[in-house]
């Protein structure tokens, strides 16, 4: 008798085969190219604090004052695909009890919009797509890279327009999920001018002065997830002042907080969507091969011994011219 390979022993060889080789790709290719910066974000940001600010009706700062920051960041879908890159339109405004109440950017106390291009893969910024401004720098602003190390990391600060360093701190939990620390501060530098009545920074025989803007932050705090680079506590610190043209001392502050920090709303949609991506990513790198290699291996091993049993099959009869049966 003979013995041929049943379809079940064929279908479970090829289906662990399959799954054998499934698992390196899932591991060594499809898990590398999940890591890419999102293009469809839609994500607000808000922190709040208290802290001061120059109110320009009274021409006078106000302290004790409580202080909102939101950051809106919405995806560019559309020049993503066509550039290739994380095209990401930033507005963030500065608002006080008075502007808060209006809820419009345009009369918040204080406005600005960037537009970030950043290479997918390795978080970098990139000059090209109408990138505002065009001359941002570091290895990380509105996120981390994916796998952020623990090292330090150099940091845009927008408001400075330049790069700040930040110390790795350690592991820090957020919500009880566990992230990197990184913090950092910013001494006193010229930031820029604003033209403004002589008369605020003791030029009162001046009409309209170009009085210099200078920054400072006491206080940089981020928590980072590692896998994601998602950031899921931010705190600043930041100061800022008039001085008189050429001058030592600050003469005006237009605004300063020792903490705006995330609320915990912020925080918590944060570790979330670190909680959803990591979960993806988890997939693909980790559950997934393993799984594909367990079931692949087992599913070989059964085929190839049903295939090497085989399934016995009667030979047919040969008959003689005589009539007598042969074999």
């Amino acid at each position: 008798m003979r013995r041929t390979a049943s379809p079940l022993a064929l279908i479970l060889l090829g289906l662990g085969v399959f799954l054998l080789v499934l698992s390196p790709m899932l591991a060594w290719y499809v898990e590398p190219r999940a890591k890419r910066t999102p293009t469809d974000v839609n994500i607000t940001s808000v922190f709040t604090g208290t802290g001061k600010y120059f109110d320009q009706q009274e021409l006078k700062t106000k302290s004790d004052q409580k202080l909102t920051v939101t950051r809106r960041v919405l995806g560019d879908v559309a020049a993503s695909e066509k550039s290739g890159r994380a095209v990401w339109n930033v507005s963030q405004t500065i608002d006080n009890p008075k502007t808060r109440k209006l809820d419009d950017p345009r009369k918040s106390f204080q406005w600005t919009t960037e537009r970030l291009v950043t290479d997918r893969k390795s978080n970098r910024p990139v000059n090209c797509c109408r990138s505002k401004p065009k001359d941002i720098a570091g290895e990380a602003y509105l996120k981390w890279p994916f796998d952020v190390e623990k090292r330090d990391y150099s940091w845009w600060d927008s408001s400075l327009g330049a790069t700040v360093p930040l110390r790795y701190k350690g592991e820090a939990k957020v919500r009880g999920h566990e992230g990197l620390r990184f913090t950092g501060t910013v001494k006193p530098t010229r930031a820029g001018t604003r033209q403004v009545p002589g008369l605020l920074v003791d030029r009162p025989k001046s009409g309209q002065v170009n009085a210099e803007e200078w920054y400072s932050n006491s206080g940089l705090d981020f928590i980072v997830d590692q896998r994601t680079g998602r950031i899921l506590y931010a705190a600043t610190g930041p100061k800022l002042v008039l001085r008189a043209p050429g001058g030592k001392e600050d003469k005006v502050t237009l605004l300063q907080s020792d903490k705006l920090a995330f609320t915990k709303k912020t925080q918590q949609e944060a570790v979330d969507l670190a909680k959803d991506d990591n979960s993806r990513l988890r997939l693909v790198g980790s559950v997934a091969p393993i799984g594909a290699v367990t079931a692949g291996g087992v599913c070989a091993v059964a085929g190839a011994v049903l295939v090497a049993r085989g399934r016995p099959t009667a030979s047919r009869a040969r008959h003689a011219p005589d009539g007598r049966a042969e074999g």
